[in-house]
């Protein structure tokens, strides 16, 4: 037990600033995601057969690609092809684009659990079909799916795991753990508290949406 609080005093700077790092590519991937995604799901519900099957293809794209290959078509591929990214958008935007992928399908699952007789009574008070997707049916389709949502939002802070682990090599809590496993060689204790540190952003992405959820779902 002593030996993993040392570690800990010992690493505190490295383990702190991998739990920084991996806090804001969660927090700006899921920004990502969450725009991209809702702009998929308006496809993926138009009227339009054409962009019906142009938000298919995106769907199916992405979540049938695998993140680690993503990773590395964006960073190294885009790069030999004379587009040059930083680690950093490289990463940003093969997770949030893939997650994207997700977040589509549960904003087009909660837009199928609007009634379809509020959409027409926004018609019939002179809303075209955009703006009764933007006023009425997208922000009751999000307090439907806040539980969903934060599924998703756990699961890419445990995905965001991958981009440490990538060609990438951002610093995230794994990247750490993993230079202070091969500087100290305490591998149990090295990764104990890099899953420390993802439990704690598991932990709190729970409870904030948790919180959400009560405040603002739709009890049906």
């Amino acid at each position: 037990m002593s030996s993993i609080v040392e570690l800990l005093s010992e690493h505190a700077g490295e383990f702190g600033g991998g739990l920084w790092v991996t806090l804001r590519l969660v927090g700006a991937s899921f920004a990502v995601a969450l725009v991209v995604g809702t702009f998929v799901a308006a496809l993926r519900i138009s009227s339009s057969s054409s962009l019906q099957r142009l938000g298919g293809i995106y769907v199916e794209a992405f979540r049938n690609v695998p993140l680690l290959v993503l990773l590395a078509m964006s960073y190294a591929g885009l790069r030999r092809a004379g587009i040059p990214l930083d680690v950093w958008t490289a990463g940003i935007g093969s997770l949030g684009l893939y997650t994207a992928a997700y977040v589509a399908e549960v904003l087009r699952s909660g837009v199928f659990a609007v009634s379809r007789g509020q959409v027409e009574a926004a018609l019939s008070l002179g809303f075209d079909e955009r703006a009764a997707l933007r006023r009425i049916v997208l922000p009751q389709a999000f307090q439907t799916v806040i539980a969903p949502l934060g599924s998703l939002t756990i699961a890419m802070i445990k995905n965001s795991a991958i981009v440490g682990a990538s060609i990438l090599a951002l610093g995230d809590i794994l990247k750490q753990a993993r230079i202070v496993n091969a500087e100290t060689f305490q591998t149990n204790e090295s990764f104990l508290w890099a899953a420390v540190g993802y439990l704690l952003l598991t932990a709190t992405a729970t409870i904030a949406f948790r919180l959400l959820e009560r405040r603002y779902a739709i009890r049906r």
